[in-house]
């Protein structure tokens, strides 16, 4: 896959605590908060925001709660963004074997990705990026066993990415988790209506999301796109923003999470 060993934290101590005990029971008084129902089916699908913890991640929580009831079936992660730091043509891949966080390392599948053509790696694009490393503590607690397939995606069709994500649909063993926030720096109502309109629009499957909507638009274009050949039913977990949580209400950021099933086509 690429030369480069491991892609250390870049974000640690500022989206997250640095300290390996304090990571830990911060992500795990979170899900705490979000156990979900011992009887939630296994979703394929997730669609978290990135935040730091104290805005974004009690919603982020809620999301990736569903998971750990079922950590003995997962053991691949599509982890999908968007690239806020580096200029991006199409979807590219870390360039890593390993991904670094506080909690310890987490293995790639480099064997997925050699999988994928057309996905080529891109080492300086993620290496100061957050929106895929603040999911990585989450996923080490819920689904200790598993490897990552770690995607930025910048200038990129609906179809590019849909393609991308299909190759890498797999089975039960596989889950696609979905890097995204919703409007930006937006009154506290006007914000609130604007994501409203997104999240009807991503649960019809949209796919002509724009980054004034959402900053994964890219993402949640290709899953609408792919809905097509993998139907899913999406469902609303939580709908927040940083005036919910940690933030003033002057302008604010939307948070949202939501669940896919796969439904019979």
């Amino acid at each position: 896959m690429a030369a480069t060993p491991s892609r250390p934290p870049a974000v640690a101590g500022q989206f997250y605590p640095a300290a390996p005990r304090d990571l830990a029971r911060t992500v795990e008084a979170l899900l705490a908060d979000a156990v979900p129902a011992a009887t939630e089916p296994c979703p394929k699908v997730l669609i978290v925001p990135h935040a730091g913890y104290v805005y974004s991640g009690p919603i982020a929580a809620t999301a990736f709660a569903r998971l750990r009831p079922h950590a003995h079936q997962i053991t691949r992660v599509v982890l999908i963004g968007p690239a806020h730091r580096a200029h991006v043509h199409g979807v590219v891949h870390a360039g890593v074997a390993r991904l670094g966080t506080p909690l310890g390392e987490v293995p790639v599948d480099g064997a997925a990705l050699a999988a994928v053509p057309g996905v080529a790696g891109d080492a300086f694009a993620h290496a100061l990026e957050h929106a895929l490393e603040v999911e990585l503590p989450f996923l080490q607690r819920v689904l200790p066993h598993a490897s990552i397939v770690p995607l930025l995606v910048g200038r990129a069709s609906a179809a590019e990415v849909g393609t991308v994500l299909d190759a890498l649909w797999g089975g039960p063993e596989t889950v696609i988790v979905i890097s995204s926030d919703l409007s930006h720096y937006l009154p506290y109502d006007v914000g609130r209506a604007q994501d409203q309109l997104t999240i009807a629009r991503i649960l019809g499957h949209d796919t002509a999301l724009e980054g004034e909507d959402a900053c994964g638009a890219a993402g949640l274009n290709g899953l609408g796109w792919l809905h097509r050949r993998h139907p899913l039913r999406l469902e609303l977990l939580d709908l927040r923003s940083s005036g919910d949580t940690a933030g003033d209400r002057d302008g604010v950021v939307g948070y949202a999470a939501l669940a896919g099933h796969e439904v019979a086509a």
